[in-house]
Parts: structure tokens; C-alpha cells; sequence
């Protein structure tokens, strides 16, 4: 690829950035979030190339139907700046907008061309492949996005989004393309990766390299979850392990900032477009590319079909200019101490490895081999990752008022303050209502901000060592898969269900609230007048009618042994 191929970016001269800069200030301006921080940076850096900025509703609606912009060139995801209704409304055609980031630093001014209210259920169909939000992540993050409608334009760009981690990885397109250049690489495979990287994968992009005469460019992934991640700066420092374990002047490591939408074939199309962007000619695509079931997402269950990434990105080769390399898995053969793509080896010989069990296996605290992780990747990893007995972690308790939730959880605050090995906190749900959510009402959406507020708390308890005791009611699924998904990211997670009959906590009643409700004087009340959804796969469910809370106790401390967290 021709370095004067692309323009160097969208962000103008520092002369011109002045000039922006004094529009800015009397211009309409919007702070965006995360997400389209990582979109306005791929569309400033021409990581997004040859976007010149947020897609109007003519070029979205070209890319739905067609998967390609207006003039016929490939694109396969929609790249759209969402806002609220009442904003939307409050802008005309022509109007330049400042865009910020979260702090309200100036990135760009977009002149508007277009503003519109989106299909979402059209676009989730074309995109996704599905409106059913419970069985893909993305269709959820579609239909929860704040903004109803959309606006298009064409952007002037002041700065790139301000980073402070890794800079020497952050390498623009123009900046790698230089750089295979100096280099004298006319092919490179790029490697998208959101997985710890071990010994085989080692072998793995060699031999793809070696196929197809290149040299490497490994891009892992800079997802959502950064910079309050501990796992993403653990991800990045084995990054930099892997990449010494190659030969000089084979491999180059930058990061992506990129949002992961889970569009399976379509995104691995995108990716493959951004990776000529950045300089490959090649791009290493899996079976299971960008799926929302893939590795340990959704239990593993794929959603799209095994291999139909590798072969959209493979049908537009020639339009894009990105070779499609497939991605094996590889094994170790003990007898011969080699690896092997594992159809290539004898099941019985062939030991298959993978990302999970790695990240099992310091978990557990066991010893790794040498020929599954290198000894200093191992010992990255054992820095943030240390054995359950060190590790913090929250036991979540839900279950109706009176069901004996919050005297567990003090009993339980008693035990561990006794061990003296963590520092404990009891989030009790009505202590937080005091202190914590005290604005907040008993409405559905209220009762899962709440859930949530509490799950944010006990995260940071979780991420920094600490043993986090939440007693709320909690009554839907939803809040509750959420508070496990982000504290399973710092440490443990247990949620016990104390399944205590109604009619039980009716009778205990210490509080009067179901008498109150039953009589008509309060609305609200869950498993009276609202409902309650029960865990469908609680790590503990418990019965207070037919034990003391010390035997309760008793239980949860058994599971936590086993589990080897005391």
C-alpha cells in the first residue's frame, strides 16, 4: 500500500485548529461517550476510511440495504453519532456542532448534513441479523443507546481523543503504514485479538505468516470496558510479552480503539477494511469471528453459523484488498513436544489449549506449564490475576422482604471480620437506600438503578480485594446478570438466592410493610403489589423457614471453601 494512498488524517492544521477552536466556543456543543469516542477516532485517525465523517441517512440507509456507501465501495456497519430526541430537534441542517470528550476537551466540529430518527428494529435485522435483544448482546446495546435519532456530517477535527496508557502503541494508520515501510514490508497479516495469548498462537501466526510470505501486525482490541479494566492492562503487558517471543523485525503490536458491536461476519468484514487501513495486506480471520457466543460469552452457544466470517471477509477480497487468511487452532503433542493445527495431529497425541484455561489455571492457583505460557507471561498474569484465596469478591443475596437476607449478610460480616483476611463491606439494601438512592423511588427503573448503584459499589470493592455483603430485594434478572457480568471482571461473584415463601416473610413482617400493602395504604410492594423475578441459576439458593441463619451461614461458607475463595 502507497503511503500517499489515504490523507493523513481529518485533524486539520494547528492554524486551522485555532480558527475551530474560537467557532467552539460559541458553538453547540455535545460530549460524547465512550462509544463514540472510539467511533470519532477511527473517523478522525482514517481508521474508518473513506468516512470523512458520521454517515448521513442516505449513505446509512445504502449500507443497510446494500452493505456498501452509495458509490458502490464496501461497508458493512452503520457509523452513527446517536442523540436524545429534544437535542435533535434543537438542530438545523448546516449547523456546526463541537464535539467533546468527556471532560468537554474540543476533538472536532461536525457540519450537520443530515438528522433523522432511525429504523433500529430495520437496522438490528440488517446488522445483527435478529431484533431479539435476550439472545444477542448487541441488539440490546442498539435498542439501549440513549439517542433516538441520528446525525450525519462531515467533520474538521482539532485532536485525536487524548490518551495517557501505552502511547508508543497507539500508532494512527499513517503511523504503521510509515512504519512497514522503514521497515520494507510490502505484505502484513493483521491480528485482531481480544484473548491472552499463549505458546501455540505463537506458532499459530508464524506458520499463517509463513504461508503468506508477510510479516505481522498485532492490533488487539481497546474495548469498552477501559481504562478502569485491571484485566485490559494485564491483556496489553502479555501483549508486549508475546511480541518478544518473535523473531526480530517479523512483528509490530499497536492497539484499536475500537467498539465491539458482536455483528459477527459484518464486523470481521469492518475489521478486515480497518486492517488495510493500518497497512495489511492480510487479515487472520477465526470461525467464530466477533460472535456473541464466541470463546466464553453466552456459554459458548454461537449465534452465527462456524466459519461465515471467514468467508464474507474472503467473498470481498478483491474489493477491499485484505487477503483473508483463516485463523487454526493449535495443539501440543507431549510424544513430539510440538505443535500442530489440531486436525493435523492424532486426538490422542494432541493436547488442545485455550485462552480460559490459562486464565483457570492462575486462577487456581496451579502450576503452568512451559510449553502452554511462557514463565513471564505467566508471572503478568499472576500479578492481577492471584489464586481465589486472594482474590476480593461479592456475595449478592436477593429475595423477598423478611426472607432473611440482611441477617445473613450480618452474620456473615461478623465471620469474615473474625478471619481478618479481607476488608468486608454489607451493602444491606435499605442502608443503601439511605445513603446511597435515597432520590430514587420504588418505579421498575428506579428498583434497577438502585441494583445497579449497588453493583458499581461492590465492584470496586471486589477489584480491590475487598469482600462486598449485598442484601438487596432485587426483584428482575436483568440488573442482576448485569452486577455479574461486571464483577465477575475484578473477582468472584456468588448469588444467593433466599428463596423464603412469601407467606413465611409475610408473618414476619418485622417492618409492616406487607400488612401496609395488603390493606391498600402503600403501593410498590414486591410480591404484593409488583413482582418478583427469581434467579434462574443462582449460586446458592436458601430457605430461611426450615434454617437459623447461622446454618445459612454455615452453607454459604461451605460453597466458598470449595470454591476455593477461603
Amino acid at each position: 500500500m502507497k503511503t500517499d494512498e489515504y490523507s493523513e488524517s481529518l485533524v486539520v492544521h494547528f492554524q486551522r485548529g485555532r480558527e475551530l477552536r474560537r467557532e467552539a466556543l460559541t458553538a453547540v456543543a455535545l460530549d460524547l461517550n465512550e462509544r463514540q469516542l472510539f467511533d470519532l477516532e477511527l473517523l478522525l485517525n482514517r481508521g474508518f476510511y473513506p468516512l470523512t465523517g458520521f454517515m448521513t441517512e442516505s449513505v446509512y440507509e445504502s449500507v443497510l440495504e446494500h452493505m456498501a456507501l452509495p458509490d458502490g465501495t464496501i461497508w458493512p456497519i452503520p457509523i452513527c453519532l446517536d442523540v436524545d430526541e429534544s437535542r435533535a430537534d434543537s438542530l438545523t441542517i448546516g449547523q456546526r456542532i463541537a464535539l467533546n470528550d468527556q471532560e468537554g476537551f474540543l476533538l472536532a466540529l461536525l457540519r450537520v448534513e443530515s438528522i433523522w430518527r432511525p429504523d433500529k428494529i430495520k437496522e438490528a435485522e440488517r446488522v445483527y441479523g435478529t431484533t431479539d435483544a435476550q439472545v444477542h448482546p448487541g441488539v440490546g446495546r442498539l435498542f439501549n443507546q440513549t439517542g433516538a435519532c441520528y446525525l450525519g456530517g462531515t467533520l474538521e477535527g482539532v485532536s485525536l481523543p487524548i490518551h495517557y496508557d501505552f502511547l508508543e502503541l497507539r500508532l494512527t494508520p499513517s503511523e504503521t503504514v510509515r512504519r512497514f515501510t522503514m521497515n520494507g514490508w510490502r505484505r502484513v497479516l493483521g491480528f485482531h485479538t481480544e484473548q491472552y495469548l499463549h505458546c501455540a498462537h505463537r506458532e499459530m501466526v508464524i506458520d499463517a505468516a509463513k504461508e503468506c510470505q508477510s510479516a505481522i501486525f498485532l492490533q488487539p482490541v481497546v474495548g469498552l470496558d477501559h481504562p478502569g479494566d485491571v484485566d485490559f492492562y494485564t491483556h496489553i503487558r502479555c501483549y508486549q510479552v508475546f511480541t518478544e517471543k518473535f523473531p526480530p523485525n517479523l512483528i509490530v503490536l499497536g492497539l484499536s480503539p475500537f467498539a465491539t458491536r458482536l455483528a459477527g461476519p459484518r464486523e470481521a468484514l469492518l475489521q478486515a477494511i480497518m486492517r488495510r487501513n493500518f497497512g495489511c495486506s492480510h487479515f487472520m480471520v477465526s470461525e467464530d469471528h466477533a460472535d456473541p457466543g464466541a470463546g466464553r460469552r453466552n456459554g459458548g452457544r454461537l449465534f452465527y453459523e462456524r466459519g461465515a466470517a471467514q468467508q464474507l471477509v474472503a467473498d470481498h477480497a478483491e474489493s477491499t484488498g485484505v487477503a483473508m487468511v483463516p485463523q487454526r487452532d493449535y495443539g501440543f503433542d507431549k510424544a513430539t513436544k510440538k505443535y500442530f493445527p489440531m486436525a493435523a495431529g492424532s486426538e490422542n497425541g494432541v493436547r488442545s489449549i485455550t485462552s480460559a484455561d490459562l486464565e483457570k489455571m492462575i486462577c487456581a492457583g496451579e502450576e503452568v506449564p512451559q510449553w502452554f505460557a511462557w514463565p513471564d507471561m505467566v508471572a503478568e498474569l499472576k500479578y492481577s490475576f492471584p489464586p481465589r484465596s486472594r482474590q476480593g469478591f461479592t456475595i449478592f443475596m436477593t429475595g423477598l422482604s423478611g426472607s432473611g437476607k440482611s441477617t445473613i449478610a450480618k452474620v456473615l460480616l461478623v465471620k469474615f471480620m473474625e478471619m481478618r483476611g479481607r476488608p468486608v463491606t454489607l451493602l444491606d439494601g435499605d442502608i443503601v437506600r439511605k445513603n446511597l438512592s435515597s432520590e430514587l423511588t420504588f418505579s421498575r427503573d428506579h428498583r434497577d438503578l438502585n441494583v445497579t448503584r449497588i453493583g458499581f459499589v461492590a465492584g470496586e470493592i471486589t477489584k480491590n480485594g475487598g469482600i462486598a455483603l449485598c442484601a438487596p430485594i432485587a426483584p428482575y434478572d436483568e440488573p442482576r446478570r448485569a452486577n455479574r457480568a461486571l464483577i465477575s471482571r475484578y473477582g468472584g461473584y456468588i448469588e444467593v438466592y433466599v428463596s423464603t415463601p412469601l407467606e413465611v416473610c409475610e408473618q414476619r413482617d418485622r417492618k409492616g410493610l406487607y400488612a401496609r400493602a395488603r390493606a391498600g395504604v402503600v403501593s410498590g410492594v414486591t410480591g404484593v403489589t409488583d413482582p418478583y423475578i427469581a434467579p434462574s441459576n443462582p449460586d446458592i439458593t436458601i430457605d430461611t423457614s426450615n434454617i437459623t441463619p447461622l446454618e445459612a451461614v454455615q452453607e454459604i461458607m461451605l460453597y466458598l471453601r470449595e470454591q476455593g475463595y477461603i
